[in-house]
């Protein structure tokens, strides 16, 4: 494998990503935000299994930044990309976890991630361990799915504290909401936080709130449209 890539590098190895539509705009608007986790808040490594953090990419449908983070972070070879979308390629436009390491789960289709977030927590709860984060990048737009309120309003009940989302707002959901997003995830008892979502040290602040007996959310705010 060839010397990993920093930052500056990765929207030329998202450009290497031919084919077909890519949700481009979606893909862009995580970027930041992925850089930040892997490179200063996770702990996951290639060779880290038992007691590795799990992070959930549920708006999965614009995968893109997601590859390129993690062949920055030793996960996969930039090599690859030259045959992202092809035949037997295993970077698909939805990312798979049986065929991209790294991947802990499969996703694209809305309103997943966030509902087996919160089974992780829990399955994680009932094994007494409590050291693993478990993190979940969602787009605005998936709100409108039912399956994440259910979620949150659980989460919080639950005091489920391992669990922590990254919900990344560019004004594509359909209804909007008063107060913004995380209007919804205060009022079910999480710890909420609002950030530029370009600016690195304003997201790991953030992301490194401690927040004790509560689920946390991070709206980190950008400009690009898409869902």
């Amino acid at each position: 494998m060839t010397e990993k890539p920093g930052f500056d590098e990765l929207p030329a190895l998202i450009a290497s990503m031919t084919g077909d539509e890519k949700h481009f705009h979606a893909a862009m608007s995580t970027l930041d935000v992925l850089w930040v986790l892997y490179t200063r808040v996770l702990r996951v490594t290639p060779a880290m299994e038992e007691g590795r953090d799990r992070f959930y990419l549920s708006k999965g449908h614009g995968p893109m930044a997601y590859y390129a983070t993690l062949a920055a972070t030793g996960f996969l070879d930039p090599a690859e990309f030259q045959r992202f979308g092809a035949f037997h390629s295993p970077l698909g436009h939805h990312p798979d976890r049986v065929l991209v390491p790294g991947v802990e789960i499969s996703s694209g289709s809305l309103g997943h991630g966030l509902p087996l977030a919160v089974g992780t927590a829990l399955g994680l709860r009932a094994q007494g361990r409590s050291e693993p984060a478990i993190w979940v990048l969602v787009g605005d737009g998936e709100l409108d799915e039912g399956s994440n309120h259910e979620a949150i309003a659980y989460a919080g009940r639950a005091r489920l504290d391992q669990l922590n989302v990254v919900l990344v707002d560019n004004a594509s959901a359909t209804h909007g909401w008063p107060g913004g997003p995380e209007s919804r995830f205060a009022v079910e008892g999480w710890s909420t936080m609002r950030v530029n979502g370009r600016d690195h040290d304003a997201l790991e602040t953030a992301f490194t709130t401690p927040h004790a007996g509560r689920p946390h959310l991070v709206v980190a705010e950008v400009a690009e449209g898409g869902s």
